[in-house]
């Protein structure tokens, strides 16, 4: 089992196969950063949100779970819902709390997500999808602000690195499955 923090690390010099069209720290200070993705897939709002809600389990990559086992992860999709995973020894990690939940449209969740989850960080990832022109627009922005020893400019480009990856990876997904 590796240690996520060593390995969120590590992808500061990993180069990730772009799979999203657009994405960007979009905000950095030494307080907080935002990071923000977006693209069209082809696929109907409500498929992408259930992909996104229900397959999580499907499409994360396992390198950034606690158990190694992305089938461990799942997302109760209502408010104070579980962003979770079962951890191999019987225990369990809360990685957010869903906060705002409308099924095709949007869902928002709270915490820190990995190494995050340590710091004194308000965190806020939201997912909106709209439908435009047969194809689903997604968006992901997450809010990350608080106290990090050193400051949290470090953090931004890791967690966009990371969140990036999976955020490609649900577009993949979608995509692969919509046919």
């Amino acid at each position: 089992m590796k240690n996520m923090l060593v390995m969120m690390g590590c992808l500061v010099s990993f180069i990730i196969i772009p799979f999203f069209a657009q994405a960007a720290v979009t905000d950095s200070t030494s307080g907080g950063f935002t990071v923000k993705f977006e693209q069209f897939v082809k696929v109907q709002p409500d498929s992408l949100y259930s992909y996104l809600s229900r397959d999580i389990g499907k499409w994360w990559n396992p390198e950034h779970t606690w158990s190694g086992k992305a089938s461990n992860l799942s997302i109760q999709p209502w408010a104070n819902g579980c962003f979770c995973e079962k951890l191999d020894n019987g225990g369990s990690v809360r990685h957010m709390i869903v906060v705002y939940a409308d099924p095709g449209r949007m869902l928002r969740m709270e915490g820190g997500i990995g190494p995050l989850q340590s710091l004194a960080v308000t965190a806020v990832m939201t997912f909106v999808i709209k439908q435009e022109n047969g194809f689903s627009r997604i968006t992901l922005t997450y809010v990350i602000s608080g106290y990090i020893p050193g400051g949290t400019q470090h953090w931004a480009p890791i967690v966009d690195r990371v969140m990036g990856e999976q955020f490609g990876r649900l577009a993949a997904w979608g995509e692969k499955h919509s046919l």
